[in-house]
């Protein structure tokens, strides 16, 4: 593989890998333009790594170049997960994560010489970057996580209870943690998805009316 070959791809996704991380950038998410950047040209070098020692034993030994690329697209994972957080009552990162994963195929895709499909999923995923959470906060709704904290008796089906009044609301519990607490009670965290066209306050209210519920209170 030529020298200038090399040089070529690896910038190429240097900056297809930096447009990506520029939207991110720009909403002040945990991985931006040097992170995104980075994980591009990484896995683009590793894709050359690949070939290059397929090409030079492939004679001699049963080279796979393929096993390289299979472990980046493997071990990115854990890079994404640090991007994904819990502050107060919600969950941010998954977006960044999910980015960081495809700027890795897209790393790959460039290393092993596929330019247009690595610029033409580079314009995709920009497109749906920028344009998609229009769509969706127009025809959906922005879907929102919410937190409560519930303090309540601890009896037998208290758990499946509150599932139930959640279910007719067409409430998603994203996350639920409970702590036994002194005087027979229970304190229960959810982490709720919420329609649109519901608010916390009307999920609260309905929680309310659960039996042997002691206090129920919004997290912010």
């Amino acid at each position: 593989m030529l020298i200038y070959e090399i040089i070529f791809k690896l910038v190429l996704a240097g900056i297809l890998g930096g447009l990506i991380g520029l939207e991110r950038e720009s909403l002040s998410r945990p991985a931006g333009l040097r992170t995104y950047t980075l994980v591009s040209i990484g896995s683009a070098l590793a894709m050359i790594v690949s070939i290059d020692i397929y090409l030079q034993y492939y004679q001699t030994v049963n080279a796979d170049p393929g096993r390289i690329a299979a472990q980046v697209i493997s071990g990115i994972g854990f890079l994404g997960a640090g991007t994904i957080m819990r502050e107060g009552a919600s969950v941010q990162g998954l977006t960044t994560a999910a980015g960081l994963w495809v700027v890795a195929c897209i790393g790959l895709a460039v290393g092993s010489g596929l330019y247009v499909p690595a610029i033409a999923t580079t314009i995709l995923i920009l497109f749906v970057l920028i344009y998609f959470i229009k769509f969706e906060d127009r025809f959906t709704g922005r879907r929102e996580y919410k937190g409560i904290v519930l303090l309540v008796e601890d009896k037998p089906g208290q758990v499946g209870a509150i599932g139930s009044i959640l279910g007719d609301l067409c409430v998603l519990i994203k996350n639920i943690q409970m702590t036994q607490v002194e005087g027979n009670y229970l304190e229960i965290e959810l982490l709720l998805q919420i329609p649109a066209n519901l608010s916390v306050e009307q999920v609260m209210e309905e929680l309310a009316n659960l039996k042997g519920l002691r206090t129920i209170e919004r997290l912010n």
